[in-house]
């Protein structure tokens, strides 16, 4: 049996029958509702709902989008993301502000065929680890692939959770090749001590500034060793990727937390505090040097 948070016609925006492109709300609930179609895809997938049974396709077909393909896990073969394709309703006018694209990933399903794969994938999460297993190189070669074909000013990156944890790392990995691409990450996880719980605010933003200074002496030591290389080897490095910090300087993702989900919500700090470093001249490289180590 369904639940109602299935079914689009009861949680879903049904309220937004126009979407303003322009308007970063709509915007928002749009990546939102791919996400959840990703989520319900799967599940369809493990009840064996097909046709009018099914309940994921009103997540994306209210928006004009058409689900192009599945991104399937090698291990388990769980669908857990897929490539829309925006189908506007007037073939010949270029709707502005519209992705031709959007590729999306869902988090953690808590269902009998996925929820082990996706305990493990968390698991990597919390050791640094993602970016070495077989479905972040799956999704990697998606955004490689359509970054490749139409440019990535024609697509976005969004996730939830665990899938906002791929679509951050992916989007990191083309920033330092000075590839930018629009995301909008929701929950994506964050960790860290939960320093954002600790009741006193000079307490934290103690802490905060010592982790800063580490994260900055870090940066500073790869960057002497890339210079200390034999000329030889930084020919052959030589490419936009040369200072990933000075790259991913430009690329700036939309995240959206939940302050209650403490997986996440050490972001609002990070951000508070980034604020405060921008008043001594030190926010754009510590947000990326921050950005590379998360």
């Amino acid at each position: 049996m369904a639940s109602d948070r299935e079914e689009f016609n009861l949680c879903g925006p049904t309220h937004l029958t126009t979407v303003d492109w322009g308007n970063e709300d709509h915007q928002r609930c749009v990546a939102a509702c791919l996400v959840q179609g990703i989520y319900i895809v799967e599940q369809d997938r493990q009840l064996k709902r097909e046709g009018t049974e099914a309940l994921a396709s009103p997540w994306w077909e209210s928006f004009n989008f058409k689900l192009i393909r599945h991104l399937k896990d090698d291990a388990d073969f769980s669908i857990f993301g897929g490539i829309f394709e925006y189908k506007s309703l007037q073939p010949d006018v270029v709707d502005s502000g519209v992705p031709r694209y959007v590729i999306a990933f869902r988090g953690t399903l808590t269902k009998a065929d996925s929820i082990t794969r996706d305990i493990e994938l968390d698991i990597h999460i919390i050791r640094n680890g993602l970016h070495r297993t077989s479905r972040f190189e799956i999704a990697m070669q998606a955004v490689r692939s359509m970054a490749d074909s139409v440019g990535a000013s024609s697509f976005w990156l969004t996730g939830h959770s665990l899938g906002a944890a791929m679509a951050l790392l992916a989007g990191k990995t083309m920033g330092k090749s000075g590839v930018y691409i629009k995301s909008l990450l929701f929950n994506p996880p964050y960790v860290s001590p939960p320093i954002e719980r600790i009741a006193n605010e000079r307490v934290r933003h103690g802490i905060r500034f010592a982790g800063s200074l580490i994260t900055a002496g870090l940066a500073l030591s790869r960057t002497l060793k890339q210079t200390q290389q034999p000329q030889q080897q930084q020919l052959q490095l030589q490419n936009l990727t040369e200072d990933p910090l000075e790259a991913l300087s430009s690329w700036l993702p939309n995240i959206h937390v939940n302050p209650g989900d403490h997986l996440c919500s050490e972001y609002i700090g990070f951000f508070e505090h980034r604020g405060n470093m921008e008043q001594i001249g030190y926010g754009s490289r510590f947000m990326s040097s921050h950005l590379l180590i998360l």
